[in-house]
């Protein structure tokens, strides 16, 4: 079984951007969190992160994982393409953000990738990541 986590734009920033918005931890601290999480589940975790929107797609199209977690920072509010992507793809699928993008400036409040989503995970700090992961776990284990 392998979940991936796809991050996108400026997440790779964590720790340096608003921490009043999207908290201390850096990006390599959700990272080796994530590897420790899949460790203790015996889950193997691809973590990619990349600010180029045409890497996200071609991600997500080599459809070599059973679940995915995607991120897609402000791709989420107008990338159609991976919208599109998201849309062929038929495996579990949960977006989320560390930040409540409905308590942010009003072109936040939409996602274009959400209808092509399982469900969203939001405002819920780096915990989303954790939450999502372990609904993909039930799901593809047959217990939910």
């Amino acid at each position: 079984m392998m979940i991936l986590i796809i991050n996108g734009p400026n997440l790779n920033m964590l720790g340096k951007r608003n921490k009043n918005i999207y908290g201390i931890n850096t990006y390599e601290e959700l990272f080796e969190s994530l590897k420790i999480w899949g460790l203790k589940n015996e889950i193997k975790l691809e973590i990619f992160q990349t600010n180029h929107e045409g890497k996200i797609i071609d991600r997500i199209q080599k459809d070599d994982f059973q679940g995915l977690i995607i991120n897609a920072g402000a791709y989420s509010h107008y990338s159609y393409a991976i919208s599109d992507a998201l849309e062929i793809i038929k495996k579990i699928k949960i977006e989320v953000h560390i930040s409540n993008i409905y308590a942010r400036e009003e072109f936040r409040h939409n996602s274009v990738i959400s209808k092509n989503c399982n469900g969203v995970i939001s405002g819920m700090g780096f915990d989303g990541y954790f939450m999502a992961l372990d609904h993909i776990k039930k799901v593809l284990r047959g217990d939910f």
